[in-house]
């Protein structure tokens, strides 16, 4: 299974569950993030003199926040795409990291891809994890990884294009992440219950969150629940991205648990496998329907 993501972080936060249940089965897992993050909010006080306006080290620092977080998942093979540091975080939409003349959002797309492309060759995995084609929400390297994942996804296949790099492989399966609404308006609801803001309050309803999908595009639900502890301390391990303890995780322990151990995901390559959870009949296993 290979997963490809855009900078250190995106992957616990969508698929650390998922990621530490198929290591603990005996899957081989891949992570290939693109970026070091270079361009991200430094949380941490006394390391903002990394940030990109500053020292501009954040990216080799995220390297070990990224190496700590496969440990507790428990991943072994974690890459950047091309080396570290090859292709650089673009920050947000609109902004002047865009034009940096590394900016993973800048790089050639069949450049990119063929560095993706060695890797799928290499580790020849059934399934391919990633974003869609809006990058869930927009960021400009989210967009970048699904583009470069789903033509590396093409051209591995071909048997004609670069035997340089491997042997021809033929992904059996593409996931792309995603959120139901309905799982983001439980989220919703349980924070107004306990008396906290909706963190999407300013867009007046959760159908226009940009990263929840409608349910009936929602194929897979992957539940893990002896391995919310490893996502957590996945999530801990990037102290400068993020912060775990608040409201978020205030929540009922019950929630509490599918916020952490539940992930969904949206099938758009191969066939669907045999009907698995709850009345939509989503698989709950990303191998599902596949053999060997």
């Amino acid at each position: 299974m290979l997963f490809v993501h855009a900078h250190p972080d995106d992957e616990t936060i969508n698929n650390g569950a998922t990621m530490a249940r198929y290591v603990a089965e005996g899957a081989h897992v891949t992570l290939l993030t693109c970026t070091l993050g270079e361009e991200g909010e430094v949380l941490v006080p006394e390391l903002a003199q990394l940030a990109a306006d500053q020292a501009d080290q954040l990216g080799g620092y995220r390297i070990g926040e990224l190496a700590a977080a496969m440990e507790a998942l428990g991943v072994t093979d974690w890459r950047f795409l091309g080396g570290a540091g090859r292709f650089r975080d673009s920050g947000m939409m609109g902004t002047s990291a865009n034009g940096h003349p590394r900016a993973f959002w800048n790089a050639d797309v069949e450049d990119a891809a063929a560095h993706a492309v060695a890797v799928v060759r290499e580790v020849r995995p059934q399934v391919v994890v990633t974003y869609d084609e809006n990058g869930g929400y927009g960021h400009p390297d989210h967009i970048q990884a699904h583009r470069v994942a789903m033509r590396a996804v093409e051209l591995a296949a071909d048997p004609g294009y670069r035997p340089d790099l491997g042997a021809p492989w033929d992904v059996a399966k593409v996931y792309w992440c995603c959120m139901p609404r309905s799982v983001m308006r439980l989220g919703i609801e349980a924070m107004a219950a306990l008396g906290e803001a909706s963190p999407f309050a300013g867009l007046g309803d959760v159908d226009e969150v940009p990263f929840a999908v409608s349910d009936d595009l929602v194929t897979a639900a992957v539940d893990s629940p002896g391995q919310a502890a490893a996502k957590e301390a996945a999530m801990r391990a990037h102290p400068t991205q993020m912060t775990v303890d608040g409201p978020f995780f205030a929540l009922s322990n019950n929630l509490g648990h599918q916020v952490l151990a539940t992930e969904y995901y949206r099938l758009v390559r191969g066939q669907r496998g045999p009907a698995g959870v709850g009345p939509a009949g989503w698989e709950d296993d990303l191998f599902a329907g596949l053999t060997g």
